[in-house]
């Protein structure tokens, strides 16, 4: 199969689709990858390194589109990118269909078989393409608050972690899975005080087991949200609908309950975020305040550990980019139904539900969108 890596042109994005030694490893397997010139160079993966590995390096991502079979990317295709995907050609990325309409639509009339890291599924029932970028942005979370807090930064110059003789910091964490552990577990290594909500009661005596109650839980209700504004330094959202917008756990009237210059950390936001009064932000930009408040937004988060990050995802991608390469897609998905749950539009029909009902589609079961192809 022709694979196709093209530079990603999202606001800040640095990351790649593979790095050399996925590249490397498909050729191995007989596959040809085709690699934009410049794709990996801002994270120190070089041209040279890519041509080693077996690449061929294009000047344009117009000629990775025009050819390639499978195109393999990290974020969602942009306006510019979803316009040259041709029908039946594979792409292989995060997608986040449910907020973004436009995406959708694009996709849809492409005519391409589109298939979204985020609803690949494991048989843990975990998402293993979305938890390394998740288990980054949970980590990135706390960094970001605490940068956030600084009174330089206009928030209320609190130290997560405070000194000897002064409280630390409270960190409210809104979810109990992947994002939410990972910022927990940064936060409590700082030193601050941790609390973590989410609505199921194993998850909650899952992490009081193994963290022996140094993080509080609390079991997730209107009232618990509110108490816990009241007195948070930094909320990190991180909950999760697989594939479906994030439901908004914090109103803007709710907003008042907080402290002037406490921070609120939407990783949400790739579904639409989980405040009322999230909008999605970039690295350049990352922060607004709104009465009193400091938001951030970012919808690239682990963009800024592009390397970390790279590596991470090419580690958890390359299996099924393999399969999929290996058998072609519609064996490949047939016979791996927690990779078919990634397939999200196939040949110009929705076939992923939660998409299909938040967006007002036809749903298509995927089974009956490969048998047509």
């Amino acid at each position: 199969m022709l694979v196709g890596v093209p530079k990603e042109i999202k606001n800040h994005e640095y990351r790649v689709g593979l790095t050399p030694a996925g590249v490397r490893e498909l050729v191995a397997h007989g596959h040809q990858v085709m690699v934009e010139k410049q794709a990996g160079a801002a994270i120190g993966f070089s041209d040279d390194q890519y041509a080693a590995a077996g690449a061929r390096m294009v000047e344009a991502a117009a000629e990775i589109f025009a050819s390639a079979e499978m195109v393999i990317k990290v974020k969602e295709p942009q306006p510019i990118e979803y316009k040259q995907l041709r029908p039946g050609q594979i792409l292989y990325t995060y997608l986040h269909l449910a907020p973004d309409p436009e995406q959708t639509k694009g996709l849809v009339e492409s005519g391409a078989i589109c298939i979204a890291y985020e609803t690949v599924t494991d048989v843990r029932g975990g998402l293993p393409l979305l938890a390394p970028m998740s288990e980054v942005a949970g980590r990135m979370a706390i960094q970001a608050a605490a940068h956030a807090l600084e009174k330089a930064q206009g928030g209320s110059g609190v130290l997560l972690g405070g000194v000897p003789g002064v409280a630390p910091g409270h960190v409210t964490v809104l979810g109990g899975g992947v994002v939410g552990i990972n910022a927990a577990r940064m936060a409590m290594g700082l030193g601050a005080d941790v609390t973590i909500l989410d609505k199921s009661l194993p998850r909650l005596k899952e992490i009081d087991n193994d963290f022996g109650g140094r993080i509080k839980t609390l079991y997730s209700t209107q009232d618990a949200i509110e108490a816990e504004l009241k007195v948070a330094d930094a909320v990190i959202g991180a909950v999760l609908i697989p594939g479906a917008s994030a439901p908004k756990l914090v109103t803007r009237d709710m907003l008042k309950l907080m402290k002037a210059g406490s921070v609120l950390v939407d990783v949400a936001i790739d579904q639409g975020g989980c405040f009322e009064t999230s909008h999605a932000t970039t690295h350049q930009d990352p922060t607004y305040v709104i009465d009193g408040v400091i938001h951030y937004c970012v919808a690239n988060m682990p963009g800024g550990v592009a390397r970390t990050s790279t590596m991470a995802l090419t580690n958890a991608t390359l299996g099924f980019a393999l399969a999929i390469a290996n058998k072609g897609v519609k064996r490949a998905l047939l016979e791996d139904g927690h990779l078919k749950n990634g397939l999200n539009v196939c040949c110009g029909k929705l076939t992923y539900e939660a998409v299909a009902r938040d967006l007002g589609y036809e749903y298509v079961p995927a089974v009956d969108a490969l048998n047509a192809l």
